[in-house]
């Protein structure tokens, strides 16, 4: 509904003219848009860090040991996807994490009324894929180092953008799965009502 203000020209009757309504940004909103812009400005920091500080010899460094036989730095230049899959596939990756940010975008717009883990979770994602997206634009790859497993049991090396995505993701099962997480309408509540 519109808001309506009365305005009368000279001499003439009382014409109604709609007012200039001021939206303000949701507090979600600014969730949403501020855990993005913060993972993309703490992926491209330590991706930096990483590039600068782990010593490499071409696309892989030696690992560096920060916790133990658990946790270690390891600069990997990774052309593909998860798990070294579709090498050297650049263009392709390019368009895929562009069309990913246009639908969490498109998604965090015409969501009803969603509550706080979707703007948790779409905010984690877009950062994420925000972050490899600069990486594979500006240098053809995405640096990963974050290298996690004890002996011969290492995951995939990965980075902050990586692990935003996952987080996101499983936020996003865990709303779905959770009781009460539709109403009877079967949209998402919104837990500030």
């Amino acid at each position: 509904m519109r808001d309506v203000v009365p305005h009368a020209p000279r001499g003439g009757a009382a014409i109604e003219l709609p007012s200039a309504r001021t939206r303000s940004f949701p507090p979600r909103g600014l969730l949403f848009l501020g855990l993005a812009i913060m993972v993309v400005l703490l992926d491209q920091t330590t991706k930096r860090l990483a590039e600068d500080r782990l010593d490499r010899a071409g696309v892989r460094s030696v690992p560096l040991p920060f916790v133990g036989d658990y946790l270690r730095f390891t600069y990997v230049e990774n052309r593909g996807a998860a798990f070294g899959l579709l090498q050297d596939q650049t263009a392709f990756f390019v368009f895929v994490g562009i069309l990913v940010i246009g639908v969490i975008a498109a998604s965090y717009r015409y969501l009803p009324r969603s509550g706080f883990l979707v703007h948790l979770a779409l905010g984690l994602q877009l950062g994420g894929a925000v972050g490899n997206l600069i990486d594979r634009v500006r240098q053809g790859y995405v640096v990963d180092f974050v290298d996690f497993g004890y002996h011969s049991n290492w995951w995939p090396v990965f980075n902050i953008a990586d692990s935003a995505i996952v987080v996101g993701v499983a936020l996003l099962a865990l709303n779905a799965l959770s009781p009460g997480a539709t109403g009877k309408s079967g949209h998402a509540v919104d837990a500030s009502d």
